[in-house]
Order: C-alpha cells, then sequence, then structure tokens
C-alpha cells in the first residue's frame, strides 16, 4: 500500500528581500509546490530552476496546467512535463526539470524526475496524490505571480 502525499501551494519567489544574489537578477514569482510541507523549490533549488506554475503568459499558464491535469501532452516529452523552469524566460532551451505524471484511477503520480538535456536522474520522489485534491491545488496556480 502506497502513503498518498500532501500536496498545496504558496506564492513564491526566487529570492527573499533580504537576499544579496537579487540585485542585478531576476526575482520570478510562481506558485511553489509544496509536498507534505516542503518546497519542491527549496529541495532543487541547486538547479537554480524555478516552478513552471503559476507565471507566464495567461495562455502559458493554462497550458502548463493542462499538462500537470492530464489534458495534454507535451509536444515531444508526451508524458513527461517540465516542472521547473528558467526563472529568466521559461524556456525549455535553457534547461529544466521534467517529472513523469501519471493516473491510475483516483491517484496521481509524480516519478522518474530528471534534469533534461543530460538526461540525468534526479533522486526524489515518487509522489502519490489524491486526484480530486491535486486538480483543486493545481488549477488554483492560475495567475499566483499575475498574468
Amino acid at each position: 500500500m502506497r502513503t498518498i502525499n500532501y500536496l498545496q501551494t504558496k506564492p513564491s519567489s526566487r529570492y527573499d528581500k533580504f537576499d544579496t544574489s537579487q540585485d542585478g537578477n531576476k526575482n520570478t514569482k510562481f506558485a511553489d509546490l509544496i509536498i507534505d510541507g516542503k518546497s519542491l523549490y527549496q529541495m532543487l533549488k541547486k538547479y537554480d530552476l524555478v516552478p513552471s506554475l503559476g507565471w507566464g503568459s495567461e495562455d502559458h499558464q493554462r497550458q502548463v496546467i493542462d499538462f500537470f491535469l492530464l489534458k495534454k501532452q507535451h509536444e515531444y516529452l508526451y508524458y513527461r512535463y517540465p516542472i521547473l523552469v528558467c526563472p529568466w524566460c521559461g524556456d525549455e532551451e535553457c534547461g529544466f526539470i521534467s517529472v513523469k505524471i501519471d493516473r491510475e484511477e483516483d491517484v496521481v503520480i509524480w516519478k522518474d524526475f530528471k534534469l533534461e538535456h543530460e538526461n540525468k536522474p534526479i533522486n526524489i520522489g515518487p509522489y502519490y496524490f489524491n486526484w480530486v485534491d491535486y486538480e483543486r491545488v493545481i488549477n488554483d496556480t492560475f495567475g499566483t505571480a499575475g498574468i
């Protein structure tokens, strides 16, 4: 029997207000993914990427939400989706971390996290979420950082 993880989001930014690293850098605001009380952004901060949810144009945000809700396949990753992206532009060409997302009945599974372009596995997960809660949380990321 697998443990169901608890997913929530909160508005966050790349730097806190006292961080001297933000001088001259883009302080991207995004929807941080919190899994069982732990920030995915903080867990993977060493890669200097930010969560793909909650920021960018309205069309971009809707596309990312559709990916995470499995309404749309990624153009070339299929059932893998960019979960952390470039904090400057969000473009996948700059590098990103992907996750494989599956749904088995009322459970969503995030597994096989990879640093793309290097195809390097990242040793976190898998995570299991209740579909009803997951769907609500993902939809609620829309507009987190403004449009």
